[in-house]
């Protein structure tokens, strides 16, 4: 069990994968990561990796019309994260700038 705070400021307890009131009566929310949710979404959905990866970037940032996001293309952000061949984090660019190896 961790105790944590969401952004928002509540403070949850984290247990069983999940987020939860602190006093357990209800779900505050999700812990699951990017990395996570594309692993789950290629193994559990049978999903084609491109499709996967698109759902957690690209959609995700037209739906929020969000501008020069969620794609690699010229005038874009080059926010990138690296993954190896099991989807595990290797390095993070934000902006084109490393900063998380």
């Amino acid at each position: 069990m961790i105790l944590g705070s969401l952004t928002s400021g509540y403070e949850v307890i984290i247990e069983d994968g999940v987020a939860k009131l602190p006093d357990r009566s209800a779900f505050a929310g999700s812990i699951a990561t990017t990395d996570r949710l594309v692993r789950n979404m290629i193994k559990y959905a049978s999903a084609p990796l491109t499709d996967a990866v698109k759902m957690m970037t690209y959609t995700p940032a037209r739906i929020a019309n969000m501008k020069n996001k969620g794609l690699l293309r010229v005038g874009f952000d080059a926010d990138i994260a690296v993954f190896d061949d099991n989807i595990n984090i290797k390095a993070v660019f934000i902006s084109g700038s490393l900063v998380s190896e």
